[in-house]
This record gives C-alpha cells, structure tokens and sequence, in this order.
C-alpha cells in the first residue's frame, strides 16, 4: 500500500523559511519520481518542484532561486525547502509521486503572513 506522509507545514513571517518533508513508503523500486504541488486560496493546483528517479530537479519560475527540492533515498523522503517566503506562496502544499500510477500525499498548510 502506498503512501505519501508530509510534514513541515506551518505559518511564517515574509521573509521566513520552512522545509516541508514528504516520506513515502509502499513502492515496489526505490526512488520513484515525486514533486511538490501547492494549491492556493481560491486556486488551482499546481506543480511546483519535481525531482526524478536520477535527480534532476526542476522548479516553476515563480520559486527559482527561493525553492529547492531534495531526497534522501535511505529515508524514502523528499524535502522542499522553502527560503524567502511571499504571502502568495500561501497555500496547501501537496506531496506527488508516480510509478505506474500517480499518488498524492494528504497535504500540509503553508500561511505566509506577518
């Protein structure tokens, strides 16, 4: 059985940072490809941060030089440190991952206010 367990989420001061983490645990090879999602007030999801089974990463424009996404493969967890937070990064973060099918961790809030 699957499944995605995120954490970090909290409220944050402009400026501030957090890091989110996102264990997985149920997939039949290691290091599937995961992601970060967020959805904000109002909005739609979106795709935020990827890492694949080789470790590439990628980020939306809107987080580059503010975000990045790690691994730890002995740990099954993907981390997503958020640095100089906006309060337009307001929203619930969402933990993905796909080996044949997609899965989405249960979420966690992220409030960027003063």
């Amino acid at each position: 059985q699957v499944q995605l367990v995120e954490s970090g989420g909290g409220l944050v001061q402009p400026g501030g940072s957090l890091k989110l983490s996102c264990t997985a645990s149920g997939f039949a090879l290691d290091n599937p490809y995961m992601a970060w999602y967020r959805q904000g007030p109002g909005k739609q999801r979106e795709w935020v941060c990827d890492i694949t089974r080789g470790g590439s990463t990628t980020c939306t424009e809107d987080v580059k030089g503010r975000f990045t996404i790690s691994r730890d493969d002995a740990k099954n967890t993907v981390y997503l440190q958020m640095d100089s937070l906006k309060p337009e990064d307001t929203a619930v973060y969402f933990c993905y991952a796909y080996e044949q099918f997609p899965y989405w961790g249960q979420g966690t809030q992220v409030t960027v206010a003063p």
